[in-house]
């Protein structure tokens, strides 16, 4: 989704991915950034906590009229129905976030 936004154009590919993870680790409850990934992204996770929270906020605020392709796309059970996944409530992303 971030490909059509050209506010994310700014930001770094790695981080965006790193940011990325982080949100679905939290969204499914399966834990937050440990020291491995922190090695290995190169980022902790309170440089990542900005970029989570836009994240989020695309994801639950998304315009309806467009890309509806790749909602669809990723609507399918092929793709594990990631886009019909809820967004997380920006308070409890907090909440979450603050114990990471």
């Amino acid at each position: 989704m971030t490909l059509q936004e050209y506010d994310y154009a700014r930001e770094s590919p790695s981080k965006l991915a790193a940011s990325c993870l982080l949100l679905a680790l939290i969204m499914k409850s399966l834990g937050g950034w440990t020291p491995t990934l922190e090695y290995y992204s190169g980022y902790c996770s309170q440089d990542l906590h900005p970029l989570v929270k836009r994240l989020n906020f695309l994801l639950t605020y998304q315009p309806h009229d467009k890309l509806k392709a790749v909602h669809t796309k990723y609507s399918h059970r092929v793709f594990f129905e990631v886009a019909k996944v809820t967004p997380m409530d920006m308070l409890k992303l907090e909440e979450k976030l603050k114990s990471c």
